[in-house]
């Protein structure tokens, strides 16, 4: 099951994100702001729906209004508008909407290892290869395991099951302690920021979204690369 986090942290969270996004090159800045908020936007179906079959019919209503984006004017919803005119000029409809997938896999009761290892190919890895790809760089292994370790750090964090919290923070830090450990080009680091913060998740878990150190650590990967 997943927790629905009703932690003080917002505005830090939300300060964050907006460090991140400013490290991206401003030409993408608004369509990674775009795919981030599709994927809050797919979270919030999780939150608050509570039988799955429902659950799967609004999933369904995203990955063909996803799909059709690549033939199709966007309807009057603002993710998919904003993903239309920001996005889906470099990264098709099609390729967005794999992402449905991952959170199709948290449908099925009860969760197990390899539920979530399916959600963090899917919905982690298909994010960040997807905005690679708006930020014009290959989406190469190193990012692709940084997203499925920053969606594996947001499971450890959420889920009720402790077993499976364990096994999903084991997870997210083997992927991003080796994603993190190598310089990540410029055009790139703010990807490579949302891996450091998923890290620091792990490793510093009393540090809240905010904290001075985090920002600082966030500063040293935009100047560095590491």
């Amino acid at each position: 099951m997943i927790k629905v986090d009703k932690s003080p942290t917002l505005a830090g969270a939300a300060t964050e994100r907006a460090l991140v996004l400013g490290y991206a090159p401003a030409d993408a800045r608004d369509g990674l702001a775009a795919l981030l908020a599709l994927d809050e936007r797919l979270g919030a179906i999780l939150r608050t729906t509570r039988e799955p079959l429902v659950g799967q019919m609004r999933l369904t209503w995203w990955y063909e209004a996803l799909e059709a984006l690549d033939h199709a004017p966007a309807p009057a919803e603002p993710v998919l508008a904003t993903l239309s005119q920001k996005v889906v000029a470099q990264v098709p409809g099609t390729m967005l909407a794999r992402q449905i997938e991952g959170w199709e896999a948290l449908l099925d009761t009860p969760l197990t290892i390899g539920a979530l290892e399916a959600h963090a190919r899917a919905r982690g890895g298909g994010l960040f290869a997807a905005a690679a790809t708006l930020l014009a760089t290959p989406p190469n292994d190193t990012i692709v395991r940084s997203g499925e370790g920053w969606v594996l750090a947001d499971l450890a964090r959420h889920l009720s099951d402790p077993a499976l919290a364990t096994a999903a923070h084991a997870a997210a830090l083997e992927r991003l302690s080796g994603a993190l450990d190598q310089r990540w080009p410029a055009r790139v680091r703010a990807l490579g920021a949302l891996a450091w913060l998923a890290r620091l998740d792990l490793t510093h878990p009393t540090r809240p979204a905010g904290h001075p150190t985090r920002a600082a650590r966030l500063l040293w990967h935009r100047l560095s690369g590491r």
